[in-house]
C-alpha cells in the first residue's frame, strides 16, 4: 500500500469539504480603515481604559442588539444611537454592542460571520466581509464598537475597527481565549461563567494581564508563533448564572473582594441582560435602574453597563430565514428603541449625581 493511501486513511476523516478563506490582509486592503476612523477606535480605547483606570468618572454602556443577522437594522440602529450617545458624552461613554459570533450551547445559528444568509449555507467569507463593512460604517458615525471574540482567527480581520472586547461566559475558562485576550489591543472584559461562578472570571483577568506566546496565524494568513505583552486593561462582567442575579450591591462587593484578593484592580461591568434579567427583556429597565442607584449612591467600583437592545422589543425565530421582522432579535430578547433612550437617560443621570455622592 502507498504512502498516500495511508495518509488517505487517516486525514480529515470527518472533513465534508473545505473551501479556501480570504486572508486578513487582503480584507484590509479590500475594505480599509480610514484616519477618521481610527480616531473613533482610539479615542474609545482610550476612553474605556481611563474609565477602568479611574480616571475617568463616566459610565461605559455598551449596547446594541444581542447579535447582528441584518446589518441594514443594525446600520439604522447605529444612526439612532449616535445622536443620542452625543447628547449623554459628558456622563456616558456609549458604545454600539455588534456582535458578529454566537457561542451556542448546543447548536444553532452561529451569527453573521459563518451563516451571513441566515440558511445554513455557511458563507464565511462573505460573512466576513458584511461584518467589516457594517463596523467601518458604525465607525463612520463616530460610534465606538464592542464586539465579542471567539474564534481566534477573527480578530485579524476586524479588531483594528474594535475598541472594547468581550470573552462570553463559555469560553472565559479557555487558555486560548484567555491568551488571545492578552494580545488584542483593547479593553476585554471576562463574563462570570454560565453557572454564575465569578472565580474564574477573576482567573481569567489574572491570565489576560500576563505575556503569554502561542501559535496562531498572522494578517497575511501564515502561521505564525505570537509573544504577548499582557492586557492590563482586562477586567469582569457579571452577568447571573443559573437563574441567580449578581448584580445586586451584596454580589458586586463580593466580586470586587475576590478581585481584591487576587490582586486586581476594583473594578467591574454588569451585564443587565442574561441572567441578570432572568433572560426576561422587560426585566433588563428593571435591572438598569437598579444599578443607577447604586451608581447614584457613590459606588465608584461599577464603571460599566451592558445592554441588549434593538429596534423593536423580544425575539423571533429564526425558521427559513424569511418574513422576518424588521428590527427584531433572532436570538435574546432585546428591549426597543424607545426603553433604550429612557435607560441611557437614567444612566446618565446616576453617573451625574455620582460626581456629588
Amino acid at each position: 500500500m502507498s504512502i498516500t493511501r495511508h495518509l488517505d486513511d487517516v486525514r480529515d476523516q470527518r472533513i465534508a469539504h473545505v473551501v479556501p478563506l480570504v486572508t486578513p490582509a487582503l480584507m484590509l486592503h479590500q475594505l480599509p480603515l480610514t484616519d477618521a476612523q481610527a480616531e473613533v477606535v482610539v479615542r474609545g480605547r482610550g476612553d474605556a481604559a481611563r474609565i477602568l483606570d479611574g480616571a475617568d468618572d463616566r459610565l461605559l454602556v455598551v449596547v446594541g442588539p444581542c447579535s447582528v443577522h441584518d446589518p441594514d437594522a443594525a446600520l439604522e440602529y447605529a444612526r439612532r444611537l449616535a445622536p443620542v450617545a452625543a447628547e449623554h458624552k459628558q456622563d456616558l461613554c456609549v458604545a454600539m454592542r455588534v456582535y458578529f459570533e454566537k457561542p451556542r450551547t448546543t447548536t444553532g445559528w452561529k451569527g453573521l460571520i459563518n451563516d451571513p444568509h441566515l440558511d445554513g449555507s455557511n458563507d464565511v467569507n462573505t460573512g466576513l466581509r458584511m461584518a467589516r463593512r457594517l463596523l467601518l460604517q458604525v465607525l463612520e458615525l463616530g460610534l465606538p464598537v464592542g464586539c465579542e471574540f471567539l474564534d481566534p482567527i477573527i480578530p485579524q480581520y476586524i479588531a483594528d475597527t474594535v475598541a472594547w472586547g468581550a470573552i462570553g461566559a463559555r469560553t472565559t475558562e479557555s487558555q486560548t481565549h484567555r491568551q488571545l485576550a492578552s494580545g488584542l489591543s483593547m479593553p476585554v472584559g471576562f463574563k462570570n461563567r454560565t453557572d454564575g461562578n465569578v472565580g474564574v472570571a477573576v482567573d481569567a483577568v489574572r491570565a489576560g494581564a500576563a505575556p503569554h506566546t502561542f501559535a496562531g496565524v498572522d494578517v497575511t494568513g501564515t502561521p505564525a508563533v505570537f509573544t504577548t505583552r499582557g492586557n492590563p486593561d482586562c477586567h469582569i462582567i457579571l452577568r447571573g448564572g443559573r437563574g441567580m442575579t449578581n448584580y445586586g450591591p451584596a454580589q458586586v462587593a463580593e466580586a470586587l473582594s475576590a478581585m481584591h484578593a487576587a490582586g486586581l484592580r476594583e473594578r467591574v461591568i454588569v451585564d443587565a441582560s442574561h441572567d441578570n434579567s432572568g433572560k426576561d427583556h422587560e426585566r433588563q429597565p428593571l435591572v438598569a435602574q437598579a444599578l443607577a442607584e447604586q451608581v447614584a449612591g457613590g459606588d465608584r467600583a461599577l464603571v460599566g453597563v451592558m445592554l441588549e437592545s434593538f429596534l423593536v422589543a423580544g425575539s423571533q425565530s429564526l425558521g427559513d430565514g424569511k418574513d422576518l421582522t424588521y428590527g427584531q432579535s433572532i436570538t435574546d430578547k432585546c428591549i426597543d428603541w424607545e426603553t433604550t433612550v429612557d435607560v441611557l437617560a437614567g444612566l446618565a443621570a446616576a453617573a451625574r449625581a455620582r460626581r456629588t455622592a
